[in-house]
């Protein structure tokens, strides 16, 4: 009878995603502070200057623009908590078990998707 416990990756592939995953938080916050910068300069972009007719149109475009820089900002800051909670499951020695079929997730769908918590074999079977 097979031990499940053995169900996992080693500590030196562990330490190599940690690596990964950890750059990867860094590029993402970077990334994330690129982005309310440029929220925020949207904020102090004023149109004071242009003929009206332009202004109304630069106002609809500017909101358009907060919009998607907010839902950018969103998806980025889901992005950090899910690399952060791969983090802990690396501490764990969790990271890379499908939560579904208990399999190890392949190291090259966790090399594109560090924070995967589902083997292909799983996702295919939730559509």
């Amino acid at each position: 009878m097979a031990d499940d416990t053995n169900i996992r990756y080693s500590d030196k592939d562990l330490a190599e995603f940690k690596e990964l995953i950890q750059e990867k938080i860094q590029k993402a916050i970077h990334d994330l502070d690129l982005i309310k910068s440029a929220y925020m300069n949207d904020l102090n972009n004023g149109t004071d200057d242009t003929s009206p007719t332009f202004k109304a149109f630069e106002e609809g475009s500017e909101t358009m623009s907060k919009e998607a820089n907010s839902q950018l900002a969103i998806r980025q800051e889901k992005f950090i908590r899910d690399l952060k909670n791969a983090l802990i499951r690396i501490e764990n020695k969790t990271f890379g078990v499908c939560r579904v079929t208990g399999k190890l997730i392949g190291k090259e769908r966790l090399k594109l998707v560090p924070h995967a918590t589902l083997s292909i074999e799983a996702k295919n079977m939730q559509q």
